[in-house]
């Protein structure tokens, strides 16, 4: 049997450019103090600023808390034929 994704709901709330929620994520792929690589619903997303902190991250729900010094928020598709060969940077790139 084939298995089907059923796509989540994306939100991404940012408070103050210090605390940031975001659902609809399928996987955390890097994180550092300053820059945070998610693969989310609506493709690649970016965080990048300085002192950044994952706080909570529930997989199966697909949530995500960050805390920090929010410089800048970058989205990034990805498309099928992509992800089938290329590496994560390459994707994030194009």
């Amino acid at each position: 049997m084939e298995e089907q994704r059923i796509a989540k709901a994306h939100k991404l709330i940012v408070n103050n450019r210090k605390t940031s929620t975001v659902t609809g994520v399928l996987d955390v792929l890097s994180f550092d103090l300053n820059e945070i690589l998610l693969e989310t619903e609506q493709g690649m997303l970016m965080v990048k600023g300085t002192d950044l902190h994952v706080n909570r991250l529930t997989v199966e729900k697909g949530e995500v808390d960050l805390s920090g010094n929010i410089d800048s928020i970058a989205y990034s598709s990805v498309t099928p034929q992509a992800k089938q060969g290329d590496s994560f940077l390459t994707k994030l790139f194009k």
